[in-house]
């Protein structure tokens, strides 16, 4: 019996319906049975994952794509004339073409494979900034960085005697346009800048700051970690030279990531590694380099990685990026307006454009004591500095805890993250007016 002819359809109740209303008419039930892991109980309760920013869940189809690569087509790539490397080479190139599309670069030859954002950063800091930087010549971030867009940045710096410039950000976790503006001058090589903050979820103003750096002739590389999972991205209409991201952050596997960078500057990039697959011809005397852009991809690439990133981005295609974009700040207000109403509880970063994250400190609670209790009770938040060491020394706060939320997440979600800080808190916080926690 054919059971999708024989069974009925019925109607969505108004519960439904009103959920996808307030999921920007995303069908959070279904998509939540994509997601094999939140199915699953921690210490016996159900799991709510509210960490996506640190490193997001796998659908199905992500972890299928993989499986099937390695149970049907694995093989090394590009130098194999058998079937295996055949399809695992149009495996791969496939991948490329549709992390091609999804950023919309104007070639695959501008898209380059690498372990994630952080390597994609420092290939950009040793293969473009380190041969060109004089010194006395400048580098300028924000404070709003991830230590992956500092600590490469301060290693060039040290290499080539360049300095680093930092623009400041205001108490609402925002950058100081004019402050940025006016650290740019005739030295300035290079701005690298997040997207998204990591630890705030301050979406730049990345239009304004990119045309301010170009009027200095500086190259702009862009940190999309935090971006490419939450909105459409468009490196062309951004007019970055490079951008960054990783697969773990947008539903992809772990330890592939990509860098893209314009085909003229990658030109004039000596390769970063050494090795197989990025060569033509090798003697002693001399190697000739391969072409782009598989110079930049020396050795045994992730091509199970790969394979698995080009599922994740066919995911989130289908869902459709402006739907999740409005689903996830349905999610943001929903969460700001309830955590708020918690007394004691403090939310750092409060940018007029924001991302689905919340950071935020409780009165008496350390946060990783708050990310200990919410844990006993299935929820998964991120409790620390966030890689993002400066931003807590701004707010003077030697951690946060930060909830960051997925178009898979719900209301109810938010509301046992509510109570299980307010359990904290009487647990741990300061004496009420009772005397007592």
């Amino acid at each position: 019996m054919n059971s999708s002819v024989d069974s009925p359809i019925t109607a969505p109740t108004t519960a439904q319906l009103q959920a996808q209303a307030q999921s920007g008419g995303l069908d959070v039930v279904r998509i939540r049975k994509d997601f094999p892991i939140l199915s699953r109980q921690i210490n016996g309760k159900p799991l709510a994952y509210l960490d996506s920013g640190a490193s997001s869940q796998k659908p199905r189809s992500v972890i299928d794509a993989e499986s099937h690569y390695y149970e049907q087509i694995h093989a090394n790539v590009h130098r194999g004339v058998h079937s295996l490397s055949q399809w695992a080479t149009e495996a791969y190139e496939g991948a490329r073409e549709k992390v091609r599309g999804f950023i919309n670069a104007a070639s695959t030859r501008e898209i380059i494979f690498v372990r994630g954002t952080t390597e994609a950063i420092n290939l950009v800091a040793q293969s473009y900034a380190r041969p060109r930087l004089q010194p006395g010549d400048e580098i300028l971030i924000t404070w709003l960085e991830h230590h992956a867009n500092i600590v490469p940045w301060q290693m060039v710096c040290e290499q080539t005697g360049a300095k680093l410039k930092v623009a400041p950000i205001d108490e609402r976790g925002e950058v100081d346009v004019a402050a940025f503006e006016n650290l740019l001058g005739p030295r300035t090589r290079l701005v690298a800048l997040a997207h998204i903050s990591n630890a705030l979820g301050t979406v730049l103003p990345l239009q304004r700051l990119i045309a301010a750096a170009r009027t200095h002739n500086a190259a702009v590389l862009i940190d999309g970690a935090q971006a490419v999972p939450h909105m459409a991205v468009d490196v062309r209409a951004l007019d970055c030279d490079f951008y960054a991201f990783s697969g773990h952050k947008m539903y992809g596997p772990t330890g592939i990531g990509v860098l893209y960078a314009r085909e003229a500057i990658l030109k004039t990039m000596p390769p970063w590694q050494g090795g197989g697959d990025m060569i033509l011809q090798v003697t002693f005397d001399k190697t000739t380099y391969n072409t782009l852009p598989y110079r930049f991809e020396a050795g045994t690439p992730n091509i199970a990685g790969a394979v698995g990133l080009g599922a994740a981005i066919d995911y989130l295609q289908s869902l459709g990026l402006a739907r999740i974009a409005v689903c996830e700040q349905q999610l943001l207000r929903y969460a700001t307006a309830t955590l708020e109403k918690i007394p004691g509880l403090r939310i750092i970063g409060t940018a007029a454009e924001k991302a689905a994250v919340v950071s935020f400190i409780v009165d008496g609670v350390h946060p990783h004591d708050l990310g200990t209790i919410l844990d006993a009770d299935g929820i998964a938040i991120r409790t620390g500095h966030h890689c993002a060491m400066p931003v807590m020394e701004f707010f003077n706060v030697p951690a946060t805890a930060r909830a960051s939320l997925s178009f898979h997440n719900t209301r109810e979600e938010i509301d046992r993250l509510a109570a299980g800080i307010e359990k904290a808190r009487r647990l741990l916080g300061p004496p009420t007016a009772t005397g007592t926690n």
